[in-house]
This record gives structure tokens, C-alpha cells and sequence, in this order.
């Protein structure tokens, strides 16, 4: 490991190791070689060992990164009132958060949409980690337990179609990807393979790569060697997500560009990252299981799998827009300034949230909407989808 990076303790290293001893044996048994998105999930997601699975805390100033709703209670409030102008809409609305991290933005939410009056008939967090959701119910029950009645987790999604809003705040980027190297013409896929008792990169034919890397190549009008990544599980995704919506809204928080920025010439490197103790580096094979790996997310793809599927696109827009939009500047008016220490607090975390810097104008807001007869609140005219 870079010097650079701080040493994990023993019991993390024992945890990582062991997850390197499984990845070790797959891609021996796979001839030497194993796709990215293959490592990626292990990675990530292997039972008890990857890094949203494995009981270490990943999130907030002790962790790896810190998350908008980390940062404080403005993105949640924001968030909240997008949410009821949705709820307000329904007779029975739910609503449903897709990985729900420490539990914080669900309080939040909560919190406010009890002072919106306007509460959900039930409050669904799917959670596949049996980690994360107990770090999620026993923030909930500490903070909200009068609203534990309400709250529901699920380990896949609801097989009846529900009424209401299902969000997820930084998950597409987590969703695994192929890597791929274009070269004078040429496609390989990236893997993960095993040389001087480490992992390493390797290539592989990937023939179910070249169709869609070629047809990246031609849109990004490529030159020169180019090396980048793409989710093919996502349309699927979606379209999980809006089968299961009867009538209500989709919204989607994450980094990410439309296709023509995100496969632009000059991002010949891709946008692959990994966070390790609020440190960001490229290396994606360091200490498997104890760092998050990450990749920009291609809004285009999500726009059209979701138009297909018979969604209205409500908007898209920056963070930044979007917190703007749903009221933020009055909740910061609504600040006793007397109190110094809040309102440089508060002060702050709008900074973090919507300067073009931090995660203003990186983050982007998508919403798809479903036999809804009024707006949304949070989009407005213009946005980007000229930029879909």
C-alpha cells in the first residue's frame, strides 16, 4: 500500500485477507482472470466479508466518506419536501428508500415530513446487508422509536406493485462495472487476475463488451488509447424499480454526466474511484472489502430505461438546483443567528451541498414520475436533460 494511506487495524486486515483468499480461488478457477464486475460485487458485497456487508462502519467523519445526509439535517428537509408534494398527490402513499446507509437521512425524512404533515402509511428500506440494517434500526430506534411502527425492511422488492416514492441516494454508483481499454481500433475488457501473490489487472476477450464499447468509441469520437467502464445491469435496474411503482415518482441522487460528457475524448481514464479513511485514489484492487469503489453513473442510460418503461420525466438537474428549488434557502433564513455556533454549522453544510466545488454541481438529481396529475417539487424549468 502508498504510505500515503493509512494502515487498516488488525481485525479489518484479517477480514480483507480473507476476502483475498476467495478472490484468489475464484480466478484461479476461472483460468486467471475474472471480469471487473465480478470483483467489484465480491468486493462490495460478498456475505460477511465485502465492504457493505462486512459490520465495519463505512460512513461519516470516521469512516471512508461522508454522504450528503451526513453532512446534516438541510439535505434530508430539502429531500422531505420533494417527497410530500408527491405523498400529497396519493391517498395511501409509501415510501421506499433503496439502501438506506446509517439510518440518518431516514430520520430525517421522517422528522420533517411529520412536521409537512405528511407522514407515509409505511416507511420500506430495502437492505440486503444484515450489517447496514442493523446500524439502520438501531439509529431509528434511538431517535425515532414513536415512528418504528412504520418502518419496514426489506430484503427484495415488494412483489405488489406500491403507491408512493422509491429514492436511492448514492446507489447507482455502487452498482458493479465492466472496465474496458479501447485502443487504435481495438477492445479489451479489463479483469482482475493474480500475479506476484496480488491482485493485478488483466484482459479478457469480452466478447459481450465489444458491441457496446464500439458504439461508445463512435459517440465519443475516441483517439489514441481510452480506458473507461460501464454498468450493464443497470437498465435492468430501472427497470426493477419502475415495475414496482404503480403510481408515484422514481428520484435518483448520485455523481455522474450524460453519455456524451461522461464518454467525452478528453475523460480517457474513465471515472472509477475508491474512498479509504477520506482518502480517494484509482486502485481499486488495495485492501478488497475495506475501501468502497465507485463509478460515475450514465444518466443517459438511466433516462432511457425508464422512459421505456412508460416513466414521465419530471427533470434533471444539479444538487445544487435542485436544494434550491425545494426550498433551501428559507430553511437557512429560518436560522435564530443569534446562535453562532448553528449558523456556521448550517452555514457550512450548504456549502458542502451545493458549491460547484463539492457536490453542487457533481451530484444530479433524476425523477421519473408515474400517473401523477401536479409537479414535483424540486424540478423546475430549465434543467439538463438536454444534457440526457
Amino acid at each position: 500500500m502508498s504510505a500515503s494511506l493509512p494502515l487498516p487495524a488488525a481485525d479489518a486486515r484479517a477480514i480483507s485477507d480473507a476476502l483475498l483468499e476467495k478472490l484468489h480461488s475464484r480466478i484461479e478457477q476461472e483460468g486467471g482472470c475474472i471480469s471487473f464486475d465480478t470483483y467489484m460485487a465480491a468486493a462490495l458485497y460478498e456475505p460477511g466479508l465485502g465492504y457493505y456487508s462486512n459490520g465495519l462502519m463505512p460512513f461519516g467523519e470516521q469512516g471512508d466518506f461522508v454522504t450528503a445526509p451526513e453532512s446534516g439535517e438541510l439535505f434530508g428537509r430539502c429531500l422531505a419536501r420533494c417527497i410530500a408534494s408527491v405523498l400529497g398527490q396519493l391517498e395511501q402513499g409509501v415510501v421506499m428508500e433503496l439502501g438506506a446507509g446509517s439510518g440518518v437521512l431516514a430520520v430525517d425524512l421522517l422528522g420533517e415530513l411529520e412536521k409537512l404533515g405528511a407522514l407515509p402509511e409505511r416507511y420500506y428500506i430495502l437492505e440486503r446487508s444484515a450489517a447496514m440494517r442493523a446500524l439502520q434500526e438501531r439509529r431509528l430506534n434511538r431517535q425515532l422509536p414513536e415512528f418504528m411502527q412504520r418502518v419496514e425492511w426489506l430484503d427484495a422488492l415488494p412483489e405488489d406493485p406500491i403507491s408512493g416514492v422509491v429514492f436511492g441516494n448514492e446507489v447507482a454508483d455502487a452498482l458493479p462495472v465492466k472496465r474496458f481499454r479501447w485502443h487504435k481500433g481495438q477492445v479489451s475488457e479489463l479483469g482482475a487476475g493474480w500475479q506476484n501473490k496480488q491482485l493485478s489487472v488483466c484482459e479478457r476477450c469480452g466478447d459481450d463488451v465489444q458491441k457496446r464499447v464500439r458504439q461508445l468509441a463512435q459517440l465519443g469520437r475516441w483517439e489514441g488509447d481510452y480506458q473507461s467502464e460501464y454498468c450493464p445491469m443497470l437498465p435492468a435496474w430501472i427497470n426493477s424499480l419502475t415495475d414496482v411503482l404503480a403510481e408515484g415518482l422514481l428520484l435518483l441522487i448520485d455523481y455522474g454526466y450524460g453519455r456524451a460528457e461522461y464518454y467525452h475524448p478528453q475523460r480517457s481514464m474513465g471515472t472509477l474511484m475508491c474512498h479509504y479513511r477520506h482518502h480517494a485514489h484509482g486502485d481499486p484492487f488495495r485492501l478488497p472489502g475495506l475501501q468502497d469503489i465507485t463509478a460515475f453513473v450514465d444518466f443517459t442510460a438511466i433516462a432511457e430505461a425508464a422512459t421505456a418503461a412508460g416513466m414521465q420525466l419530471e427533470g434533471f438537474a444539479s444538487q445544487a438546483r435542485f436544494l434550491v428549488a425545494c426550498g433551501i434557502d428559507q430553511l437557512m433564513a429560518e436560522i435564530d443567528t443569534s446562535n453562532t455556533r448553528q449558523f456556521l454549522q448550517l452555514g457550512n453544510e450548504a456549502k458542502r451541498l451545493m458549491l460547484p466545488g463539492e457536490m453542487g454541481e457533481r451530484f444530479k438529481v433524476i425523477g421519473f414520475s408515474r400517473k401523477l396529475l401536479q409537479g414535483v417539487k424540486g424540478f423546475g424549468s430549465p434543467d439538463l436533460r438536454s444534457r440526457l
